[in-house]
């Protein structure tokens, strides 16, 4: 076996050290939730016979019996988000692979799924972020009625996998596996997309031709093609081991994506407490420390989305680990890029997948020491496994072979050995502004520094109306601030994108600035996003005007405005009105976690303070017994 690399040891052994007491904590409450014995038999009477009212009379006897798993469904479903469609099909075909096993499942609960595509630029858009937390939630009240001995989650997109990660790790002693559906067809060439996307911008075409382009890249059910943050989830999954093996990028709609839903519905079955041959699988138990490095490591390797920078600290929080922007720097320093897929390059989520995917790419980490092999996964088997292809025999039957040793188009998918670069393109910047996220993969050398004139705004309108009148024909920083979590939910600013990167073809020296999001869109254009702290929270991005000369030097990590010493510190913040932005479209009801709003570095958490994070306090879990038929009961972790 190759040996660990030695930054990736570093930052596991750092993330160890300082997260040991949250840790510690999480793991006692979720061995004190655990039981040999099917969950469902802490109710009380009463309590099981409303949990199995609705049921056949068959699963009825299975679960007033002690041996048989029943497992949750938590589902993402509805039918307008392409990417959640084909999930409808999914319990019914769960439900009958688990009867041939002598095991039952029920549909647990439905979360909310909202879809970035939609709302992009929209009112709903600053509800995004925020519906991660609400996700989490929703995934815990469909576990909270402890009738479970393990979980399904089936979901794909933004925030939703994150947020039922989130939840379903709040259950930690659930054996829990993740389901998704899979990309659609490829469509036109992303080539083709961004062209026409900045014709539009630039009043070249118009409304009929960019509908009649977009109809056909967003075309059919399954998720969007390029590599954003929905397709990064998949990514993610996988490599944390909560997947079945080879899961991520299979189409919908085809015998071997309904084997592999199948294939977990079984497995899940297979890993719960009930099984006392040492394969119970806790959730909480996979998603460790070297889970979460594999998570990063994974990120900068394929250019992922970054919006993981947010949810990957949040959903590590909930398992009692901290991480920080700081290891993800360091593991890119160290960890090449090996895909080059859309936004990073020409190639769509089915072409990567074909050139070899997600198990040449694990098995190349692998062999590189710049993963954790000897992890906990749901597959059992490390993660190996995941370096394998899932196939169907002649006889319809589910296998795994080994991927071959070329890549299937080196100009997608490349070796360790002559890698697209040689680190990851993820750089935290600092300096006088607070610290920054910012993607280079997709940004050409000669753009990595720069510095010039601020130009400030308060609204991704204001800036796409500026460059409509052509005022920003120049070299120029734009600085779009308020955008962050407190402010108006931290909505992602992909309107800027085609004309930032007119601008940039134009030939100017241009680069953003600001305390929102860009996403798995974030390309050319070098953007320094999730500036913490925020506006705001009194972040000093306030304090930036028109003109002052600001610095963005990705190759040292610099973020700063060259302005007066004592001049800057007397400068009051700007005086804008957030008040038009917190109602209407349901904004209103969201006030309450706007005020709660975490900074982005810590992963822009919503939900108050954690229990594992509070000041190294241990939370008291009372749990009834057995026999014991209570009033009412506490939830349990």
């Amino acid at each position: 076996m190759t040996d660990l690399h030695a930054t990736v040891a570093e930052v596991t052994e750092r993330i160890k050290r300082r997260s040991a007491a949250s840790r510690a904590d999480y793991l006692r409450r979720l061995d004190a939730a655990a039981d040999a014995r099917p969950l469902r038999h802490r109710l009380s009477c009463g309590n099981l016979a409303h949990g199995f009212a609705a049921c056949g009379s068959e699963e009825k006897a299975r679960l007033r019996g002690e041996l048989s798993p029943n497992i949750a469904i938590v589902s993402a479903y509805n039918d307008m988000l392409s990417a959640h469609q084909p999930l409808g099909a999914y319990p019914t075909l769960i439900k009958e692979a688990l009867a041939d096993t002598g095991a039952t499942a029920q549909f647990a609960g439905g979360v909310p799924a909202m879809c970035d595509g939609v709302t992009q630029g929209q009112p709903g858009m600053q509800l995004s972020l925020f519906s991660r937390d609400v996700i989490a939630q929703a995934t815990a009240i469909a576990l909270s009625h402890n009738m479970f001995d393990g979980a399904l989650c089936l979901g794909v997109c933004d925030k939703i996998v994150p947020g039922m990660l989130m939840g379903a790790l709040s259950f930690g002693h659930l054996p829990t596996i993740f389901v998704p559906a899979g990309p659609m067809p490829t469509g036109i060439s992303n080539k083709e997309k961004a062209r026409i996307r900045a014709l539009y911008a630039e009043g070249k075409v118009g409304r009929e031709a960019l509908l009649e382009m977009e109809s056909a890249a967003y075309h059919s059910p399954g998720t969007c093609t390029f590599y954003g943050t929905a397709n990064s989830n998949q990514m993610l999954m996988e490599i944390m081991g909560l997947h079945l093996p080879g899961s991520a990028f299979i189409n919908p709609g085809t015998p071997l994506r309904d084997a592999m839903t199948v294939g977990a519905a079984r497995r899940v079955a297979r890993i719960t407490a009930l099984n006392q041959d040492g394969s119970y699988t806790p959730i909480g138990r996979v998603v460790d420390e070297r889970a979460l490095v594999n998570a990063m490591v994974g990120l900068v390797a394929t250019g992922g989305s970054t919006n993981h920078t947010l949810h990957l600290p949040a959903i590590a929080r909930i398992a009692g680990i901290v991480i920080d922007w700081e290891d993800f720097s360091d593991l890119s320093r160290v960890v090449p890029l090996l895909a080059r897929v859309y936004p990073n390059g020409g190639a769509d989520v089915n072409q990567f997948h074909a050139a070899g995917g997600l198990a040449w790419l694990i098995r190349e980490l692998l062999e590189a020491g710049l993963l954790h092999g000897d992890v906990t996964t749901v597959a059992g088997q490390g993660l190996d496994a995941y370096a394998r292809i899932p196939e169907l025999d002649g006889a319809g039957k589910l296998s795994w072979k080994t991927p071959p040793r070329q890549s299937g188009d080196a100009a997608i998918l490349r070796p360790v050995t002559s890698p697209f670069a040689p680190d990851g393109g993820l750089v935290i910047l600092r300096g006088n502004l607070g610290q920054a996220v910012v993607k280079v993969s997709a940004v050409e050398e000669q753009h990595l520094v720069i510095e010039a004139p601020a130009r400030v705004f308060h609204d991704q309108d204001d800036v796409v109306d500026a460059f409509r009148r052509d005022e920003l024909n120049r070299d120029c920083v734009v600085v779009v601030t308020y955008q962050g979590p407190r402010a108006i939910g931290m909505p992602e600013l992909h309107k800027l994108t085609p004309p930032l990167g007119i601008l940039l073809d134009r030939g100017f020296q241009v680069a953003l600035v600001t305390d929102g999001r860009m996403s798995g869109a974030s390309g050319r254009v070098p953007a320094a996003i999730h500036v913490t702290p925020e506006a705001a929270g009194g972040g000093p991005i306030a304090r930036i005007r028109d003109g002052d000369l600001l610095r963005l030097d990705c190759r040292s990590g610099v973020l700063s405005v060259l302005v007066d010493e004592a001049h800057w510190r007397d400068r009051q913040p700007a005086n804008v009105e957030l008040t038009p932005h917190h109602w209407g479209m349901g904004r209103e009801l969201f006030a309450g976690m706007r005020s709660l709003a975490g900074a982005a570095a810590q992963g822009a958490v919503s939900l108050g303070e954690l229990p594992q994070m509070a000041s190294g306090r241990s939370a008291q879990v009372e749990l009834p017994t057995p026999d014991s038929e209570p009033l009412t009961r506490e939830a349990e972790a």
